[in-house]
């Protein structure tokens, strides 16, 4: 486990360290396997940036439409051959030693809340690559899932703590 031992700059900022190194593991994976550079999303991402905890109970990850319709087969294959198991294959989880992985397309970030993949950082860690929103554009998300109907009916209360919370993020000027 060198990587783990290796993580600039997580090994401090959150309780959710051990998911974030599992991230970047995840990610590393899937960058030798298939060129992909994954967004990580979710609160696990908003923890990563902000260095808050904010309880993150799985791991969101965004990649490119393809490994989720055409190239799906090979995808899921490659996953399951390092020890991930397919939990719900019309959300495509996978679940890795009690952790749940959910991946989800890139491109629907546009449509979703006018969030552009050309405009999304590219970061390393550890010579892994990923992606992460900045706090404006996690601001976006938030309040375009504040209209969503699943997100609204199910989620609402916690999506509005996350607006309340980067909104305050941001009016503090607090540097990431």
């Amino acid at each position: 486990m060198q990587l783990k031992a290796e993580l600039s700059g997580t090994e401090n900022r959150t309780e959710n360290t051990d998911k974030i190194y599992l991230f970047l593991e995840n990610a590393r994976l899937l960058s030798e396997e298939f060129g992909i550079i994954p967004l990580l999303y979710g609160s696990l991402g908003l923890e990563y940036l902000t260095g808050e905890n904010l309880d993150a109970d799985d791991i969101d990850i965004l990649i490119p439409k393809a490994f989720l319709t055409d190239n799906w087969v090979d995808f899921k294959n490659i996953l399951e051959s390092n020890g991930y198991i397919l939990a719900d294959e019309h959300e495509h989880t996978f679940i890795k030693d009690g952790v749940s992985y959910s991946y989800a397309d890139i491109e629907e970030l546009e449509s979703f809340a006018g969030i552009f993949d050309i405009d999304i950082e590219v970061l390393e860690n550890n010579s892994v690559k990923f992606k992460l929103l900045s706090l404006e554009q996690y601001l976006k998300v938030y309040r375009a899932s504040a209209k969503d109907g699943y997100r609204v009916n199910v989620r609402e209360k916690k999506d509005k703590e996350k607006i309340t919370f980067i909104e305050e993020y941001l009016r503090n000027n607090i540097k990431y």
